[in-house]
């Protein structure tokens, strides 16, 4: 596993500009500081609205992948199926 960054929630980048890979690997990272503890309940809460967040991003993803593996197959698929 990657070691566990020291950036802040607030300091990080817009999970917006993540790629899948990218909020995979980061929500990663935040699970691990959260089974580990925060220095504080504000940290805390910080880190879990994050990884919310995060995890959102990579199902934002997934789906638009699956929506567009449904559009090629489609596509491809003969008029009378």
């Amino acid at each position: 596993m990657p070691p566990v960054s020291s950036d802040s929630p607030a300091t990080a980048p817009s999970i917006s500009e993540l790629s899948y890979e990218q909020a995979r690997d980061e929500l990663i990272r935040v699970v691990g500081q959260l089974e580990q503890g925060a220095e504080t309940l504000e940290h805390s809460l910080q880190l879990w609205e994050r990884g919310e967040a995060l995890a959102q991003r990579c199902e934002e993803v997934l789906v638009g992948a699956r929506s567009r593996l449904d559009a090629a197959r489609a596509a491809k698929a003969p008029a009378g199926e």
